[in-house]
């Protein structure tokens, strides 16, 4: 069961560079949807851990923290300069339906 893809929400629902927040095994994600391709990211920024990730620009391949405006690139996550930002999610699509594959934290206490 874990590390198995998840059915979140149908493609269709999704528009055109506009973010949509999930929460998939209580991981909350940012879905974006840029020329019908879809990205899944954290929707947490790391910068001050605001959860509106989702409420983000699109824009060169990027999404913008509405907050205080870091870039964050849709395909890895990162930060210019390829410094870690966002963790990124698998996406596949079937049947219309959008499917993410979440990693879950394990703690060690």
């Amino acid at each position: 069961m874990e590390n198995e893809f998840i059915k979140v929400c149908k493609y269709s629902d999704l528009k055109e560079k506009t973010g949509k927040q999930f929460f998939v095994k209580d991981i909350e994600i940012a879905l974006f949807k840029v020329d019908g391709k879809v990205y899944a990211l954290s929707n947490i920024c790391p910068h001050q851990k605001t959860h509106l990730m989702h409420e983000g620009i699109i824009e060169d391949g990027k999404v913008i923290c509405p907050v205080h405006g870091w870039e964050f690139d849709l395909q890895t996550g990162n930060l210019a300069k390829g410094r870690k930002g966002l963790e990124v999610y698998d996406v596949k699509i079937d049947d219309d339906y959008v499917y993410v594959k979440v990693r879950e934290k394990n703690f060690i206490w």
